[in-house]
């Protein structure tokens, strides 16, 4: 055999060697990767046990709102069902000029059921000074701005606060009452909701059953 046959088997020896060891080293390590991976599955159930449903949350789980710092005039918003949810803290002058207007609306007295029983009344609501309605006008779903008597505004000098909807020039009182001769067909939308205490509002939650709506 010649001196460079010997040299060529040997560096075949040595090759296979070296292939041997990665190998080694690719199976331990490949062992290790699937091992870890196997734990980050073994953990998935349990991680995903702990979230919502989808049909839970296309239903629109219950939302939970703190009133606690909501001042006089504010208006705080929240998400529910993928909408908003506004509740404006009334003054006692907005629940004084309520019976004032109306002659101006189209359903002054909530006839149209767009509030649950408990808010059928002339402040749809719970607690007169809480008005809690689903931010989404009724003629074709815009949502409307909210104009206080004393902000800014080109809304006549008999405007007691309420919301207006720019897009098609809809109005709605501070019980959400729709007015007269605009496009929207009728008041806003009151959604279930109940008091856990004086400072937390649940929306989704019927008032008088306790369940969720």
């Amino acid at each position: 055999m010649s001196k460079s046959g010997v040299t060529n088997v040997g560096k075949e020896n040595m090759t296979e060697g070296i292939d041997d060891k990665s190998k080694r080293r690719f199976l331990i390590a490949a062992t290790t990767v699937v091992g870890g991976v196997g734990a980050g599955f073994a953990s998935v159930p349990f991680v995903l046990s702990m979230r919502p449903s989808a049909k839970t949350q296309a239903a629109g789980a219950p939302v939970e709102a703190d009133i606690s710092k909501l001042e006089e005039g504010q208006k705080l918003t929240v998400e529910w069902r993928g909408k908003p949810v506004w509740i404006v803290k009334r003054t006692a002058k907005n629940l004084d000029d309520l019976p004032s207007l109306r002659v101006k609306l189209s359903d002054p007295d909530s006839a149209v059921e767009q509030q649950p029983g408990y808010a059928k009344n002339p402040t749809r609501s719970i607690k007169p000074e809480y008005l809690v309605v689903i931010g989404i006008c009724t003629h074709l779903g815009c949502s409307p701005s909210y104009v206080k008597e004393d902000d800014p505004h080109d809304l006549g000098n008999d405007w007691k606060g309420g919301f207006f909807c720019p897009c098609h020039g809809s109005f709605f009182d501070l019980a959400g009452r729709v007015y007269q001769g605009v496009p929207a067909p009728t008041n806003l939308v009151v959604p279930p909701h109940a008091y856990l205490s004086d400072t937390r509002i649940v929306v989704g939650v019927d008032s008088q059953e306790g369940v969720a709506s």
